[in-house]
């Protein structure tokens, strides 16, 4: 049985199961991972040749930012004051198996396997809550940092859901050779948590991303610190060119599946498109739980 074909048959059988309130639940394995929540983000907010766009002045030239914590909660963010909450506690479990898979601690060396894409099939499935969460997740370890890439460059939502404005970024870094990385990285309030932007947009924004300078922009982030994972907040699949040109250079990759909403056919078209990356994990999100408290877990494991 293919990958595709076990996806899809994970969420027929999660499809009937019988619910009454939300509530979130969790389950995890090594090779497929599940988390259902209550809340989420309404959808994305939404040398080269190439001629650049007209130049926007950023919002704000800080290279060192104190998050919105108060907005973060609203969105159903975890932060660092908030303890053992349920969604801190499924987020942990989450990141254990991407972790292991990005410093190799597993039988097998994945290459670029800290290079992390968080990605749904469509808009509004939760994709971004999740990659704010997981690098949240991870900037709360004793020993890893985390850089956290808002990649959807033509509606991204990072800046929105952490409280701060426009900086240069991902893009403005392609363009522009005499900028460096440490340039357009933003420091924050949570010690271990770094962050790069969108940037400004651009009419060629997926052959920015295909060129050897965002290759080379790669290994760069995947090299230079042993200890950092880089969470790539990624547009939708099925809906943009981009996705599928940064799926093809990750280590691993996330894919966000809107429980009760998302069909079979969309899942299946969605992993077509990632197949050439060796690890994939579903996250299936806004689930609903039994009325009688608690939350619902289920366990899927089997080998890819």
């Amino acid at each position: 049985m293919s990958i595709i074909e076990r996806a899809a048959d994970q969420l027929e059988k999660e499809g009937r199961v019988g619910v009454d309130q939300r509530s979130p639940s969790v389950s995890i394995n090594p090779d497929r991972t599940f988390i259902n929540g209550n809340t989420a983000v309404p959808g994305n907010a939404t040398s080269q040749s190439f001629s650049s766009d007209p130049v926007t002045t950023p919002v704000s030239t800080s290279k060192r930012i104190t998050l919105n914590h108060a907005k973060m909660r609203q969105y159903g963010i975890v932060t660092p004051e908030d303890g053992r909450t349920q969604i801190a506690e499924q987020f942990r479990v989450i990141k254990r198996p991407l972790l292991t898979n990005a410093f190799n601690n597993g039988v097998e060396t994945i290459r670029n396997g800290n290079l992390i894409m968080v990605t749904s099939a469509l808009a509004g499935e939760g994709k971004s809550f999740c990659a704010v969460n997981l690098a949240m997740s991870i900037a709360m370890e004793m020993d890893r940092r985390v850089l956290l890439v808002d990649a959807d460059v033509a509606r991204p939502s990072v800046p929105r859901i952490l409280g701060f404005g426009t900086e240069n970024g991902l893009l403005d870094i392609l363009l522009n050779e005499k900028l460096d990385l440490a340039d357009v990285l933003i420091k924050t309030d949570i010690e271990k948590l770094t962050l790069l932007t969108a940037g400004r947009r651009h009419s060629h924004s997926t052959e920015l991303l295909a060129s050897q300078s965002m290759g080379a922009l790669l290994q760069e982030l995947a090299q230079r610190y042993a200890d950092r994972v880089v969470i790539f907040d990624s547009p939708p699949l099925l809906l943009t060119s981009e996705a599928r040109v940064l799926a093809s250079q990750m280590g691993q990759i996330v894919l966000v599946v809107e429980a009760e909403t998302t069909s079979q056919q969309t899942v299946k078209e969605t992993l077509q498109q990632i197949e050439s990356c060796d690890v994939v994990n579903l996250i299936y999100n806004k689930a609903r739980s039994f009325s009688g408290g608690g939350y619902y877990g289920y366990h899927y494991h089997e080998s890819v």
